[in-house]
């Protein structure tokens, strides 16, 4: 599940383009531990699940850090459904 994928998402009034690689680390539930995530050229972090909330290493907006975990947590349930 290492491989990287496209994300593209408006928040706030704003258009966000990047990218997301997992971590090669994985969880006791065979998950990634982080995320990496890059928006419009620029690192925005890397995202984690903490207590079932996202959060990320840098300062960043709170809301678009949830609404990229949200994708992401999209991202993996459809990867398990195929699998």
């Amino acid at each position: 599940m290492s491989s990287s994928f496209d994300i593209n998402l408006s928040h706030d009034g704003r258009d966000y383009k990047g990218w997301v690689r997992p971590s090669a680390r994985l969880s006791e539930a065979g998950l990634p531990v982080s995320y990496h995530v890059v928006l419009n050229d620029t690192l925005f972090g890397n995202l984690s699940i903490q207590n079932d909330i996202w959060v990320v290493d840098e300062q960043r907006p709170a809301s678009l850090t949830q609404a990229l975990g949200q994708i992401i947590q999209s991202f993996l349930d459809e990867k398990r459904k195929i699998c």
